[in-house]
């Protein structure tokens, strides 16, 4: 049975008259309170949404292919699988809805996929109402990402970090211990996909002068519509970049996802392109 997914301009356009209007006409199908604070999910045009509090919509997951991914900066993330496609071992620091994780097993052939996730609730909320995977290569682990990396070094060939809180970004992905940590975790000819937020209109990560000194000036990075902005930075040395090979290879997979990551590989910088800081 082939499934009709969404038009993206007709989506954008809804997902922001929701933003505007439509909280209270959401259904809520589940709330619950963890040592964390409170989690909701909710259910509106096909959709279903998972918040971290009342407001932060945290993960969206499409009822008829949970695969599908909605937020410009998960489709972005997938870049990585240019530089490593068909992994043997990838990890994820965050599951949230697990649309990433659904969206890997299906397209992209890892041998184990493995989520790292500090929330209990969040991992039953998404296996209960957005459509989780029970693939037997995937494995969730209950815990802190931090603990998780500093003892497995060289152990993955892609690592995903998407690390959010009801309040915004984790502290975590500030800290230089923890990157460098992430990082040693690559196996050789690994990549590192970390998913930020920009400060401000500057066109920079949170993060900018710590990643320089930390990985130097030439790893890749991607701002989105949404004020995030990806970072993909490899086990050493620096990623090749060649757009017209990068988006060949979208054009393959664009009949399978359903939409184009070209226009995310247009967007795509060395760090040292990137505007200055002042």
């Amino acid at each position: 049975m082939s499934i009709k997914h969404p038009n993206p301009l007709i989506k954008r356009l809804y997902r922001f008259w929701k933003r505007l209007f439509m909280n209270d006409q959401e259904i809520v199908l589940e709330k619950r309170r963890d040592d964390f604070g409170p989690l909701k999910v909710t259910e509106a045009e096909g959709y279903r949404f998972l918040y971290f509090g009342e407001q932060t919509e945290q993960s969206c997951s499409f009822i008829a292919d949970p695969a599908w991914l909605e937020y410009d900066y998960t489709r972005s993330m997938l870049l990585g699988l240019f530089w490593r496609s068909r992994p043997r071992d990838v990890l994820l620091l965050g599951l949230g809805g697990g649309a990433l994780a659904n969206c890997l097993l299906k397209y992209f052939e890892p041998q184990k996929l493995t989520a790292v996730e500090l929330r209990p609730a969040v991992v039953e909320l998404a296996s209960r109402w957005l459509g989780l995977s029970q693939d037997e290569r995937f494995y969730i682990g209950i815990g802190c990402a931090e603990a998780h990396v500093n003892g497995a070094p060289a152990s993955c060939d892609l690592l995903f970090m998407d690390l959010y809180m009801e309040g915004g970004i984790s502290k975590l992905q500030l800290q230089s211990d923890f990157f460098r940590a992430c990082h040693q975790a690559l196996r050789p000819g690994g990549v590192m996909v970390i998913n930020q937020w920009q400060m401000g209109d500057t066109g920079q990560p949170y993060a900018a002068r710590m990643l320089e000194e930390l990985f130097g000036s030439e790893y890749l990075q991607l701002p989105v519509e949404e004020g995030n902005i990806l970072l993909f930075v490899p086990a050493s040395g620096s990623l090749h970049l060649s757009k017209p090979e990068m988006l060949s290879w979208a054009d393959d997979l664009e009949s399978r996802l359903g939409y184009s990551l070209r226009p995310y590989i247009e967007a795509l910088r060395r760090a040292a392109d990137a505007p200055s800081l002042a």
